[in-house]
């Protein structure tokens, strides 16, 4: 039977109506699939052939970078362009002056995995600057080899198995919530949704949820704390103090397991700033009843209790502090290491975080070696390129931006998930060439110089294989290639060729056998993990392979937390730090020693009349910006503007009603949305989804983005020296009402001359 995959789920294909069924056994089949095929056949937005912009080939050096129109060309010359600058800038400035981007979320498939590719064709062309963490979770890849010896993806490889949550948790503590909404996706592609209904579970049982968000929908059927954006770290430092102040710190945890607990300890009593940081401290800032505050406290350590935290904790400004503190809360409880107990980071995220499941390392194209050492923490790429040359300190060293003179960008769309996109915008000016591999006009590939079009993972064969879920799954082609799409291994092999290269590029092999070649070698993994797996053609018959004897519940730091000297971490310590020295000696104003609340540079609690704390989470229509130009993300506007929600009390005090278009703004810029109603809203806040295709135009005289991008507006600053993460969580807006003509959207039609 014919399957394919996505990072939204796995699909039977059906050839005679030619559309996509949920793979059998999912129990909650991902809303995003819905719209995948009709975004992929997408005429309107599909790029049919190489285009080339034609202010570049004026020689406007790339002043023209926004709004241009494009000329149609053949693959041989849009490739001769490519090559001759590629060759051009590795002469004059070198392949540092080469910044490679790609985000990797493009493809499900092992193979045609557009950052793999790219980074395999640079690499062999003499290297790039390349980008290091990843918005998701920035902070907290910086931070974690810190404070635990773990790398992120470590640490949320044995985050502890939902089963195990379920039959022992009594009181979950969820900062961010846990949603079925952003748990519908996985980064190498996913077979099943578990997490709604392991949420189920959990509300009919014994577990007392409490999700702490300014959204009631974070966690349905939980007990809804509706903090005041971000001051989590105030509250959970309350926490922390309460238990302390009452005795009932397990010492004997803190003692054998962590490191500083005595001076973080004294800030939490003000011997250090002369403020305690008590219930009452931070009910005025959390906008939490203190009395909540104190009873909770000392309810977490009489119950089982653990501390969960969601990736959008640290995207915001000094986003290590809640993290951090909420592992400090939970080894002052001590019960990290227990089954339903202790710390977790990420539930919901995706959807495999949790799952018991065998970890098994499955293969992937090989990249090969970059011979450029440099790189830039991700989020600060228009930092880079409007300051080459300039300082910045990142996890304890001072580094250098380069000077870039050349952007490649494959599967991916900084004009989506970046910050303060007008700054983006004139960053973007700057380079001397812009190319891009991109299958549909995304705001990025409309702010290129030379576009290769490229396949969807729709009009190809490939295979997932994520080392996080139980079943393989051959992903079979469900349409022929639009235009003269190339798969993007074609495109960058047709260019080594030219480059020569061509032979280390392929190794001799074409896509199909690059197939077979990985399925080769993922038998000799399986065979290690004892078991077979079929044959190559049976394997592509068949469309799914399901792992045996899959499950394999892990409980977080359990073997560290039983003989923490006979299995330490990989810290300073050998402990998880309370107190970092390391970390302290960097000197960093915004990342002290230990976890600290500091006011975040712009929030409610600093805020002028009127504003507005903008909360910019996950759709549940799309992935990011993936098929916005689909049926189920373009049903779902309003006026064909994205839909943000507010309070109906706020909307009635601002003289709106639903399905009004109404402007975002502030001092950085300004957005159009649809108007609905959420009353498990904060009535302070705004919520508009990311990912609604960037559209600014100049309407009036003024800049305006007419669509809905939340990014429109947000701040592009790291959220500390230590890891340079981004803050899109951190951002006030004011609110009206637009009543003013609509202007039409200019992102539904391709840009061609």
């Amino acid at each position: 039977m014919p399957y394919t995959a996505a990072h939204w789920g796995s699909y039977r294909i059906d050839r005679d109506t030619g559309t996509l069924l949920p793979v059998e056994g999912d129990p909650q089949p991902s809303r995003i699939g819905k719209g995948w095929a009709s975004a992929s056949r997408d005429r309107d937005s599909r790029i049919m052939k190489p285009a080339i912009r034609k202010g570049w080939l004026e020689g406007d050096g790339g002043a023209g970078r926004s709004g241009d129109r494009y000329v149609e060309v053949s693959w041989d010359e849009a490739l001769g362009h490519c090559a001759s600058e590629l060759t051009r800038v590795r002469e004059t400035h070198g392949n540092g002056a080469i910044f490679g981007g790609s985000y990797g979320w493009s493809s499900a498939g092992r193979f045609h995995h557009a950052q793999s590719q790219m980074r395999r064709f640079l690499n062999l062309a003499g290297g790039f600057v390349g980008a290091r963490e990843t918005y998701s979770h920035a902070a907290a890849e910086v931070l974690f080899p810190h404070i635990l010896g773990l790398s992120n993806r470590a640490f949320q490889d044995e985050v502890t198995a939902m089963p195990s949550v379920s039959g022992a948790c009594e009181i979950m503590l969820a900062f961010g919530g846990i949603s079925p909404r952003t748990a519908q996706v996985a980064s190498s592609g996913t077979s099943r949704h578990e997490v709604a209904p392991w949420l189920e579970n959990l509300a009919n049982g014994k577990t007392r949820l409490i999700s702490v968000s300014p959204r009631r929908g974070d966690l349905e059927r939980a007990e809804w704390w509706a903090i005041r954006p971000g001051t989590d770290t105030a509250l959970i430092l309350a926490l922390c103090q309460e238990i302390i102040a009452a005795g009932r710190a397990n010492e004997d945890f803190l003692k054998r397991c962590t490191s500083g607990y005595d001076t973080f300890r004294d800030y939490l009593a003000g011997k250090t700033d002369g403020t305690a940081k008590s219930a009452e401290w931070a009910a005025d800032i959390c906008d939490i009843p203190a009395d909540t505050i104190r009873k909770t406290a000392l309810e977490l350590t009489e119950k089982r209790s653990l501390i969960s935290m969601t990736w959008s904790m640290q995207r915001g400004d000094h986003g290590e502090q809640p993290i951090w503190a909420g592992l400090a809360l939970a080894a002052i409880i001590g019960q990290i290491g227990l089954p339903g107990g202790g710390y977790a980071f990420g539930y919901g995220c995706t959807t495999p975080v949790g799952r018991p499941t065998r970890l098994i390392p499955w293969p992937s194209l090989p990249q090969g070696v970059n011979p450029v050492s440099d790189f830039i923490p991700v989020a600060r790429i228009a930092d880079m390129l409007l300051n080459p040359g300039s300082d910045y300190a990142y996890n304890g060293e001072t580094r250098t931006y380069p000077d870039i003179r050349l952007i490649w960008w494959t599967g991916g769309n900084p004009f989506h998930h970046h910050q303060d996109l007008y700054r983006l915008e004139k960053a973007w000016q700057r380079p001397e060439t812009v190319i891009v591999n991109e299958h549909s006009w995304t705001a990025t590939a409309r702010r290129a110089d030379i576009v290769l079009p490229a396949t969807t993972p729709l009009e190809r064969d490939d295979i997932m294989m994520n080392r996080r879920d139980p079943a393989l799954i051959y992903m079979s082609a469900l349409d022929a290639p639009i235009g003269e799409a190339l798969d993007d291994h074609d495109i960058f092999a047709r260019l080594a060729e030219r480059m020569g290269f061509g032979e280390a590029f392929t190794k001799g092999k074409s896509s199909a056998e690059w197939l077979e070649h990985l399925w080769e070698r993922a038998g000799k993994v399986a065979e290690a993990h004892g078991f077979a797996l079929p044959d190559f053609e049976t394997f592509k018959a068949e469309g799914r392979f399901d792992i045996p004897d899959e499950e394999e519940a892990r409980i977080a730091l359990s073997a560290f937390a039983a003989d923490p000297e006979g299995s330490p971490l990989a810290t300073e310590s050998g402990r998880i730090t309370l107190f970092n020295e390391k970390i302290a000696a960097m000197g960093l104003a915004d990342c002290p020693g230990h976890p600290t609340w500091m006011p975040p540079v712009e929030w409610l609690g600093a805020a002028e009349d009127g504003m507005l704390q903008l909360v910019s989470g996950q759709p549940d229509t799309r992935l990011h910006s993936q098929n916005d130009r689909g049926s189920e993300s373009l049903s779902d506007k309003v006026q064909g503007r994205e839909a943000a929600y507010l309070h109906p009390e706020t909307a009635k005090a601002n003289g709106l009603t639903e399905g009004d278009i109404i402007r975002l703004s502030n001092q950085r810029g300004a957005c159009l949305a649809g108007l609905r109603f959420d009353d498990g809203l904060r009535p302070d806040c705004v919520f508009l989804p990311t990912g609604a295709w960037y559209d600014p135009q100049i309407v009036d005289g003024v800049l305006l983005e007419v669509h809905g991008n939340p990014n429109a507006l947000t701040i592009d600053k790291g959220c500390s020296g230590l890891s340079q993460g981004n803050i899109a969580h951190t951002c006030l807006v004011r609110v009206e009402k637009w009543d003013r003509p609509l202007p039409a959207l200019s992102i539904d039609r391709p840009p061609i001359a």
